[in-house]
């Protein structure tokens, strides 16, 4: 759909400026959308109405909530429009009711919920086209558009891990996975020194991203790439769920009471790996980032290797760092937005690529695929940075901080662009694997090397 947004900003306003931002603004709602009707379309209506997993909620919920979050903050709040279906608000509150509890609301079946959508988006065009954008924090910069773009574009990867839990033939195509361009191995140092975590300028940047600081942190080392199948399979071979060594505690009785044996979606055949990728059962890929792990999975395995998963501060200082300049990016390879040659985004396609197939996005230091792929999960809580103020409600981070929640990084193959940047911050239960999720490695420095970063 092509949508003309017209400026219509006060007198000695920069009309180029104000058309620009309206014209992103109505690509990234357009794209968000466009996803939304691929993930939706690809299914037939009972299985969109059908719950897949009690983790999981119907895909007609979500579709109809995407339309909900939108008329509630940019028909209603910022347009100041009368509501489209205020009676069903209660429905799409998420924090109302439980993914395992929505098949059983009166929600709108797909052919409404198709309308409903479609009639909120008529409106929220409407409002672009007619408010001047500024005037208020919410609005500023487009912000309340660039959140509901965000927001939808999360609900689409939460959809498309509906997609993988689906069963029955493939219902989604893409093009597959690049291979690698470059050969990728090794640790990259990190030098002792400060860096600015997180953004205070960044216009579309969610709160618990906010506000910018100044973080302190010792010399340290990294992967220059995620853990791979290959690797991980070594782990496996090695007796990896059987030895509660290697486990934390809690991590043992997880993997003991779910009975896990290797990474979600996995299955053996004689002596080789297989793994079911929506769909479509195939040998695992040995060079691509393992994914569908938990946390306490990924905490075994940095334990067996004799490493350690980094805390969140370290891979933000691995991602963000410009040791040219002192400063801190905002993504690994620049200012620019990401690209198809920087980072495997976007549900281009439905796999992570091989490690090395994106030199182009890797950091000035040689660190490779921190954006995009898989998600990485960090060693950290998800907690608040000094001076958190919740923007513009509680309930997008707030209400989780000091909860059971481990903070992931850097998107995953199905992250939308303007959902991903190096300061996101993504966060979910250790247990969890049906999310898009791998990890890489850290480690301390030894004496030896410390003397050696010091001299």
């Amino acid at each position: 759909m092509s949508v003309e947004v017209v400026a219509s900003g006060p007198p000695g306003t920069d009309r180029s400026e104000s058309e620009r931002l309206r014209e992103r603004i109505a690509g990234v709602l357009e794209r968000a959308r466009e996803r939304t009707a691929a993930l939706t379309d690809a299914v037939t209506e009972s299985e969109l109405v059908a719950q897949h997993s009690p983790i999981m909620s119907p895909l007609v919920w979500d579709l109809a909530h995407i339309g909900n979050q939108e008329e509630l903050w940019l028909v209603r709040d910022v347009g100041g429009r009368e509501p489209v279906r205020q009676d069903i608000d209660h429905l799409y509150d998420a924090f109302q009711h439980a993914r395992a509890d929505r098949l059983a609301l009166p929600l709108l079946d797909p052919g409404q919920a198709r309308e409903y959508i479609a009639t909120v988006r008529r409106k929220t065009w409407d409002v672009l086209a007619e408010h001047p954008l500024r005037g208020s924090r919410l609005v500023e910069d487009g912000f309340a558009f660039g959140m509901l773009a965000q927001h939808e574009q999360q609900h689409d990867e939460t959809m498309l891990a509906t997609h993988q839990l689906r069963s029955g033939a493939p219902a989604l195509t893409a093009l597959p996975a690049p291979a690698a361009r470059v050969p990728v191995s090794g640790e990259i140092l990190i030098p002792a020194g400060e860096f600015t975590m997180g953004t205070s300028t960044d216009p579309w940047a969610l709160d618990n991203e906010r506000p910018a600081h100044r973080v302190h942190l010792p010399a340290f080392v990294i992967d220059a790439a995620p853990v791979t199948n290959a690797q991980y399979a070594e782990f496996l071979a090695d007796g990896g769920y059987r030895r509660p060594e290697l486990w934390s505690a809690r991590g043992w009785a997880y993997r003991t009471e779910a009975g896990l044996t290797a990474p979600q979606f996995w299955l053996r055949d004689g002596n080789s790996w297989w793994r079911r990728t929506f769909g479509v059962l195939a040998p695992i890929d040995p060079q691509q980032p393992v994914l569908h792990v938990s946390w306490f999975e990924a905490q075994a395995y940095a334990t067996w290797a004799g490493k350690r998963l980094p805390t969140e501060p370290e891979w933000e200082k691995a991602a963000r760092f410009d040791p040219a300049t002192g400063g801190s990016r905002r993504y690994p390879w620049g200012e620019s937005e990401p690209t198809a040659a920087t980072a495997n985004l976007g549900q281009r396609h439905l796999e992570p690529a091989a490690v090395g197939a994106y030199p182009a996005g890797a950091t000035p230091t040689g660190i490779h695929q921190l954006i995009g792929d898989v998600w990485e999960w960090t060693a950290s809580d998800f907690t608040p940075y000094p001076g958190f103020q919740a923007f513009p409600y509680r309930e997008y981070s707030q209400v989780f901080f000091g909860g059971d929640y481990k903070v992931l990084r850097g998107g995953s193959f199905g992250t939308g662009e303007v959902a991903c940047r190096a300061t996101f911050r993504n966060w979910d239960h250790p247990i969890r694997r049906q999310i898009f999720a791998g990890f890489r490695l850290a480690r301390d420095l030894t004496p030896h090397e410390s003397e050696r970063a010091a001299s």
